[in-house]
């Protein structure tokens, strides 16, 4: 359960209603392409972020990548991963679902691809990611940096941002905007539900989606 109620909130809309927020407010679109490999959706949270490098871990790192991000998180979390660097390689793990499951943390999201999936799915841990490898980072991939900025589709994140995914896509949202995302977001949601509602009435959906539904974005 989330003790941010702005992370409440946000877990109780609907991925595409953000989207259509975010996209009445003027902000960066959702993210697309994800899937979900292991556990259940959706998931939100506040951004952890992990940064992911070419080549094997500097001399005298002994750290594993996304190690840090999981001790730093709880169940208002989700661990954002940057896996941009081309290597076939997993930007997230096994182990580290168990472990990230263990603090309850909501999930993880790797731009790049991941592993162990079966793993992670017999422990119901959520990892969305761009596509899955049994290659392991060890000499490959090395993680660069832990709660910095960056990039995650056409976004930057920094830690503390609001995430949200489900199978639909991916929603971004800086913290400074959170509040005027939600409120669109609230009222989309209710514009839907009663347009939902018409439907369940037995209304003529062309009715219902008729010219009010290209203009439903409108702040009144």
């Amino acid at each position: 359960m989330a003790d941010d109620p702005l992370v409440a909130r946000l877990r109780a809309l609907d991925i595409c209603d953000i989207s259509d927020a975010i996209d009445a407010l003027g902000m960066t679109p959702a993210v697309t392409g994800l899937v979900l490999t292991s556990g259940k959706g959706p998931i939100a949270g506040r951004a952890i972020t992990v940064k992911i490098g070419i080549g094997p871990s500097p001399p005298g790192v002994t750290r594993h990548l996304s190690t840090a991000a999981v001790e730093a998180g709880g169940p208002d979390n989700v661990i954002v991963v940057e896996q941009l660097t081309g290597i076939d390689a997993a930007g997230w793990g096994g182990i580290l679902s168990r472990a990230a499951r263990h603090r309850g943390i909501a999930g993880s999201i790797v731009d790049g691809l991941t592993r162990d999936v079966e793993e992670a799915d017999k422990v119901g841990y959520p990892v969305y990611a761009r596509g899955c490898t049994a290659r392991t980072a060890r000499g490959r991939i090395h993680e660069a940096g832990c709660q910095v900025p960056i990039r995650f589709g056409d976004h930057t994140v920094v830690p503390g941002d609001y995430v949200a995914v489900d199978r639909s896509g991916c929603v971004i949202i800086p913290a400074a905007r959170i509040t005027e995302v939600l409120e669109r977001a609230e009222a989309i949601f209710a514009k839907s539900e009663a347009m939902v509602a018409a439907v369940a009435r037995g209304e003529p959906v062309s009715k219902v989606m008729g010219a009010s539904y290209e203009t439903m974005l409108e702040k009144k």
